[in-house]
């Protein structure tokens, strides 16, 4: 009996023949498709983030320009001390919805003098504890939109307990290293290439507007470039909630604390943003993904890689006191959370999640929760 030609080798060597040239032509077609997109899109992605540089650098440079303006507004403000700026990046983060860039801002502060060495430390610290409010926002009209379910609201908690309890204790260590000057010699400043492209591309802008504008204007302008430059940046990440990684390959791996700690490490170092990163454990988590009870290495992972983006705005300040400060709230902060997750996880991840799910249980949990962590901060901020 003859063989039929579509079994078997012979088949497949035959198919193209059968199936004619236009139909060739076809496929060919729906197959060069996926990569003309492929590189549309990488186009986009590199125009996003060369004018995310762009921007971002310029930001610094307004911001450095006019931190002198808001020297006169915090002396009125009476906001000096740790404790005061503690509470005022604290807020900022709050308000921005992001810690890093509060973090730029109160670096561009201590380049001119604005504030100390301890006092831009503590700043920064408050940044970090308020980076993942934006985490409760985003679970809370997760929320809102899917009545059934709290685990944006829980995730949110978390995070915030998280930053809370590791990054409060960070603060008098690392005033402590600061003042005995471990890492002062740890201290970087903006490569002479850098330098340059500064001065000939952004230092024309700034004087421009320097020549038309009050310092403090200028500052402000600075804090929506910076904002801006931040939002560019976001339109160039790929879409993380999707599951393009083969997330349900690994979901076994996902279990383990150090792989979800490592996890959060990369997500972070990519998207250059706690706030980001964290929040995308919101939709993995509704989709099964992650479990609620492995989220909290992954946040201790996020809140330590985030320094990324600071350390660059340190380097592009030309301040080298200013990295030694940024590298002291990442080493510190790296150590805390690394003897937590090694050798004290589980009384500590069970203490997180039994309080997270007491406040997330009743309204009024929530209610009194959220209450206190805008008046902690408000009261550091003017005591």
């Amino acid at each position: 009996m003859p063989s039929d030609p579509l079994d078997g080798s012979a088949g497949e060597a035959a198919l193209p023949e059968r199936l004619g040239l236009a139909h060739k032509a076809e496929t060919d077609a729906i197959v060069e498709l996926p990569r003309w997109r492929g590189a549309i899109q990488a186009s986009a992605i590199a125009a996003y983030t060369f004018a995310g540089l762009f921007l971002f650098v310029l930001a610094l440079q307004l911001l450095k320009g006019g931190a002198g303006g808001l020297k006169p507004v915090l002396k009125a403000l009476d906001v000096h001390g740790p404790v005061n700026t503690l509470g005022f990046g604290w807020l900022g983060a709050y308000t921005v919805m992001s810690g890093s860039p509060v973090a730029a801002i109160s670096l561009s502060l201590f380049s001119k003098g604005t504030l100390s060495d301890i006092e831009a430390f503590a700043m920064i610290n408050g940044s970090r504890l308020g980076a993942s409010f934006i985490v409760l926002f985003v679970g809370f009209i997760q929320y809102l939109m899917h009545r059934r379910t709290a685990d944006g609201l829980f995730i949110g908690v978390v995070a915030l307990l998280v930053a809370f309890t590791l990054w409060l204790p960070v603060l008098p260590i690392g005033i402590l290293v600061l003042k005995a000057g471990w890492f002062d010699s740890i201290r970087l400043g903006t490569p002479p290439g850098i330098t340059s492209i500064i001065n000939v591309v952004y230092d024309p802008i700034v004087r421009r507007i320097d020549d038309h504008l009050p310092a403090l204007a200028m500052f402000g302008i600075g804090i929506g470039v910076l904002l801006l430059a931040f939002a560019v940046f976001d339109r160039a990440l790929p879409n993380l909630e999707q599951p393009s990684l083969k997330v349900e390959r690994v979901k076994e791996w996902l279990h383990h604390p150090l792989a979800m700690f490592a996890l959060g490490l990369a997500i972070t170092a990519v998207t250059m943003s706690v706030s980001l990163s964290v929040t995308l454990l919101i939709p993995l988590s509704l989709k099964g993904y992650v479990r609620r009870s492995n989220i909290i290495p992954y946040v201790m992972g996020a809140n330590i890689s985030t320094w990324v983006d600071t350390l660059i705005a340190a380097l592009l300040l030309n301040s080298p006191r200013a990295f030694t400060i940024v590298f002291t709230e990442m080493a510190v902060g790296g150590y805390v959370s690394l003897v937590v997750l090694l050798f004290a996880y589980k009384p500590y991840s069970n203490a997180i999640l039994s309080l997270a799910r007491r406040i997330t249980q009743t309204r009024r949990g929530f209610a009194l929760f959220l209450g206190a962590i805008l008046l902690v901060p408000a009261i550091l901020f003017l005591v």
